[in-house]
């Protein structure tokens, strides 16, 4: 988040998947209405009068009007740790600038996408969802302080990139919840210089870089425990992040055979990410199920946004 990569930097790596935010766009003939369908369904006369939070500053910095139809789907639901609301930005800018005929590089889509949600909008969010919802991949951001973006794939032998996807496991929760009162104490605590707060991040981000070392020299046991360190100190940064139902399954996971996890995302709910060596695959599944989580089977995107069909 800005609070922290404005006076340290920061360091994301991360990994897009198979999972997506459809948009569809559309100029009906028969008048000059905004219609916008999602949870509820919007029908107005301009971009201002919009309510979803992030349509209306997105059809104000393309200066998109009336005569116009927004629908979208999702693979998974919001509020659960995978990027959703900044997967939505990008989707929609994509959809727009193709409905207008025009080509915009990556980077300044997701650039355009992070100063719509950060700034007009006003989440407490970075700028990884939007980046790696663009880009694509598994991918390291190292962020400057004046916020300028440097973009790398991960340098994964092939070997490594077959068995990594194989043994990260994704299940769900079944909670879903709101990161704003996680991302916003983190925000405020950040701001304030409160030590505590700082001394965590800085870990995690250096975690981060230790993770990237592990996973380009081939060492997933490495990457496993690393995730486990990782996910002992995301906790330290609210009471929010975790809970005793997330501790009792991670303690399950952990039991049998996993190495190291972590909920996804702001943390609360949503869904949890382990990595378990294949031979403890079985057991891990089938004490997941029966502690009540869902497995979801994924394989990683190299594409990033993209245009389905352009009319």
């Amino acid at each position: 988040m800005p609070s922290y990569y404005t006076k340290y930097g920061g360091f994301i790596l991360s990994g897009a998947i198979d999972k997506y935010v459809y948009i569809h766009v559309n100029r009906p003939a028969a008048d000059d209405l905004i219609r916008v369908k999602y949870s509820r369904y919007e029908q107005v006369s301009s971009p201002d009068e919009v309510q979803h939070d992030l349509v209306r500053p997105t059809l104000r910095c393309l200066n998109v009007s009336g005569n116009l139809e927004i629908a979208s789907m999702a693979d998974v639901p919001a509020g659960t740790g995978l990027g959703s609301s900044g997967s939505y930005v990008v989707a929609l800018l994509t959809a727009l600038h193709a409905l207008k005929r025009e080509t915009v590089p990556t980077q300044a889509l997701a650039e355009q996408a992070c100063d719509i949600e950060m700034n007009q909008a006003n989440h407490p969010v970075g700028k990884h969802d939007h980046y790696l919802a663009a880009f694509g991949g598994i991918t390291t951001l190292e962020i400057e302080k004046d916020g300028r973006v440097h973009v790398s794939p991960l340098n994964l032998s092939i070997s490594t990139m077959e068995d990594f996807s194989i043994n990260v496991l994704l299940f769900y929760t079944g909670v879903t919840r709101s990161s704003t009162a996680i991302l916003e104490e983190q925000k405020t605590s950040s701001e304030n210089g409160d030590g505590s707060m700082i001394d965590a991040l800085h870990r995690t981000k250096d975690i981060g870089y230790r993770i990237k070392e592990a996973l380009e020299e081939g060492n997933l046991d490495r990457f496993g425990q690393l995730l486990h360190e990782h996910w002992q100190n995301k906790k330290k940064r609210s009471i929010k992040i975790s809970d005793g139902r997330i501790d009792e399954w991670y303690r399950i996971a952990r039991e049998n055979g996993a190495q190291g996890g972590k909920i996804m995302g702001a943390g609360g709910g949503g869904f949890f990410m382990f990595y378990c060596p294949n031979s403890h695959k079985p057991g891990l599944r089938k004490a997941m199920t029966e502690a009540g989580l869902r497995e979801m089977r994924y394989n990683f995107d190299f594409e990033g946004a993209k245009v389905l069909v352009n009319l």
